[in-house]
């Protein structure tokens, strides 16, 4: 009897085990990693880091703000932004007024872009070695509030370069905080390298500034941070590429190319593909072998 009694418990326990067990499949199969979120936030950063970056080349090379403003500093009525430039303590600044933008983005606030470090004979973002730091007041893009800790943009190209046979490149460091219009922090420090992809056609000579407007850039390197949930991530930028002068959607221009290794604490990787070179604003996120669809900011 009391063997019967055993095995009958023995029965139930397994029954109650394999009950268990199928649950658990079943809760691991509904709770999928499909979380896009991070990957999203740091695109935002990328962007906004970046076009920190083409603000200030487009300044120092003229001041003209070609890809930004709809005219030229002397319809200020037309344009979003004003173009100071202080010689003398060699400062660039970029006060923008809330409008819309060229790229269709709002802006306020302002940039200063200060180069006095830059060694002698290097007076534009093109010349080699030419350097700027960047400071933020009261910066804000599409409603989010950027500020810029520290930001550093060096040129890397050999002195004496041909540019038929040598395209541009910059070293960039970065630590900014961008409050997102819906009350998310995001912190985001990177090390970066520009390539002007086709410096031959866009870089005519020292003199003249580089044709921003049509100009091809990528962008390798690696950068951290934390999102507002306290989640931090690392993420590994390679071959990102926009082209300005043959990708504009609304004015923006969007990566169409290269991935982003975004790999969030405690969690699978998210691979970030832009895609081979098509103009539009998709892109897809791979998580632990699962593809998923987003649309860039």
């Amino acid at each position: 009897m009391k063997k019967r009694n055993l095995v009958v418990l023995l029965c139930c326990l397994f029954a109650v085990g394999m009950i268990a067990l199928n649950g658990c499949k079943k809760k691991d199969a509904t709770s999928l990693d499909n979380d896009t979120a991070g990957a999203s936030d740091n695109a935002t950063a990328e962007n906004v880091s970046n076009d920190v970056i083409a603000v200030g080349s487009q300044a120092s090379d003229g001041g003209t703000l070609s890809s930004y403003r709809m005219g030229d500093a002397d319809f200020i009525l037309s344009t979003c932004a004003t173009v100071y430039h202080d010689t003398i303590n060699k400062i660039d600044s970029v006060v923008f007024n809330g409008g819309s933008c060229l790229d269709g983005r709002t802006r306020s606030g302002s940039l200063v872009f200060d180069h006095s470090a830059s060694p002698a004979g290097a007076k534009h973002y093109r010349d080699p070695g030419f350097t700027f730091s960047v400071r933020s007041h009261n910066y804000v893009v599409d409603g989010n509030q950027v500020t810029i800790i520290s930001k550093t943009v060096t040129n890397t190209t050999p002195v004496g370069f041909n540019p038929l046979t040598t395209n541009e490149t910059w070293a960039i460091a970065a630590n900014i905080s961008i409050v997102k219009a819906n009350g998310n922090t995001i912190t985001w420090t990177s090390t970066r390298t520009k390539t002007l992809l086709n410096t031959a056609t866009v870089y005519t000579n020292a003199q003249t500034p580089i044709d921003w407007p049509h100009a091809k850039i990528q962008i390798d390197g690696a950068a951290s941070g934390t999102r507002a949930n306290g989640e931090t991530f690392t993420a590994t930028a390679t071959a990102m590429v926009r082209d300005f002068g043959g990708c504009s959607i609304g004015g923006k221009h969007p990566w169409i190319s290269g991935t982003l290794n975004y790999a969030p604490s405690g969690k699978y990787a998210r691979l970030i593909d832009f895609g081979t070179g098509t103009c539009d604003l998709n892109a897809t996120v791979t998580i632990n072998g699962n593809t998923y669809n987003i649309i860039l900011p």
